[in-house]
């Protein structure tokens, strides 16, 4: 069997309901086979033209609660009949190359149950919070048919906020005593956020926090921007603003959907990953010559610029 029939063939399976063929899917996708979400874009049968699942992007420091949000979203998502996929994005070790995968262990709750799928990813030394694989596992995920994938990156710094462009809405957590309203402007976050949540909200601190944020937003309110975010409480563990902070992100959406901005986003993210398979696949193609024109600028027989303007025009 051919890997795009067998591709197929787990695609069926997977629409299907086989957690199996799924996985093995999208192990697919992730050992760098391009070729295997072709299936999901031109079935007979219409499978897979995408669109139709909300991908929240949940991000924040370590600590703040990710997963333990994102545990209380699937169960209130799964109250109100979605089927939900979570796609956890864990840091690799620079030095062994491993991740833990122990999203999985939190979101114990979920393990049986059916309407949910839940898939860790080694980011891989991916920098941005996500891995590289994951706009192609999300488009695997969407084609399958879930409502809603809950894409919850590895905890994030400064300028690590690629999930802004890989989600339809992007949720960010912030905690007590985890710095203040200043320090969440330097890392981007009154920029990429579309619903901010402080978890932990139980915890002294908690209404400074949010009054520091929702001054900074106010500060950033002359900027023209259609939806302003909201700034909730939540207390993930006890399920504590759960409900509240569901209606906000569905709410996101229905705005987006109105205004736009949800295919605008869309059109970038397809643009981002063909822009990143055309790349990789120059790269491929182009390895050997660079190679030799390295080692003729090294002897003096060339320059950087001169060699790659050839290897370019080579390519026709």
């Amino acid at each position: 069997m051919t890997r795009a029939a067998e591709s197929a063939d787990l695609l069926a399976a997977a629409r299907a309901g086989s957690p199996r063929a799924l996985a093995r899917l999208i192990s697919l996708v992730e050992s760098g086979n391009t070729r295997v979400a072709n299936p999901a874009r031109s079935g007979s049968d219409g499978v897979g033209r995408g669109g139709g699942a909300h991908v929240i992007g949940i991000t924040g420091s370590p600590g703040v609660g990710k997963s333990t949000t994102t545990n209380a979203l699937v169960a209130a998502l799964r109250a109100r009949g979605r089927r939900v996929a979570v796609l956890a994005v864990d840091p690799s070790s620079p030095f062994t190359g491993g991740a833990l995968l122990g999203d999985r262990i939190r979101m114990g709750d979920h393990a049986t149950d059916t309407g949910v799928f839940i898939r860790s990813m080694a980011a891989r030394g991916q920098l941005g919070g996500l891995a590289a694989a994951t706009p192609a596992v999300v488009r695997v995920l969407d084609a399958v048919g879930f409502d809603t994938i809950l894409v919850e990156t590895v905890g994030v710094g400064q300028s690590e906020v690629d999930i802004a462009a890989g989600a339809d809405t992007t949720l960010v957590l912030l905690a007590p005593g985890m710095g203040d309203g200043i320090q969440a402007a330097k890392a981007g976050i009154l920029e990429i956020g579309d619903v901010l949540a402080v978890n932990k909200a139980d915890r002294p601190g908690a209404h400074e926090t949010m009054r520091e944020i929702r001054s900074m937003l106010r500060l950033g309110a002359r900027m023209p921007r259609a939806w302003r975010p909201p700034v909730l409480a939540v207390s993930a563990a006890n399920g504590t603003g759960i409900e509240e902070l569901l209606d906000a992100l569905e709410a996101h959406r229905a705005h987006a959907a109105a205004d736009g901005t949800l295919d605008a986003r869309r059109r970038a993210r397809a643009r981002a990953e063909i822009e990143a398979v055309v790349l990789a696949r120059v790269r491929e193609r182009v390895a050997a010559q660079v190679a030799d024109a390295a080692r003729a600028v090294v002897a003096g027989g060339s320059d950087p610029h001169t060699a790659a303007d050839e290897i370019v025009a080579a390519l026709g």
